[in-house]
């Protein structure tokens, strides 16, 4: 198995989402509003950026 070391992989980020926002991520489906796990998904990922600059994508499949 595999292992990936991130730097500071244990700092805090902190994230403003709306309730139905964090609902839609956490697998909540709200039919005819799918722009609300894709908005909540932009903010992840716009956090990720500003806080950690990748030079490769991380391989998810191996975070666990």
């Amino acid at each position: 198995m595999n292992t990936v070391k991130i730097p500071q992989g244990d700092s805090k980020v902190t994230v403003e989402l709306t309730v139905k926002e964090l609902m839609a991520l956490a697998g909540i489906r709200f039919h005819g509003n799918h722009r609300l796990e894709i908005e909540a998904r932009r903010k992840l990922n716009l956090a990720l950026s500003e806080t950690y600059e990748l030079d490769q994508p991380i391989p998810y499949q191996m975070l666990n």
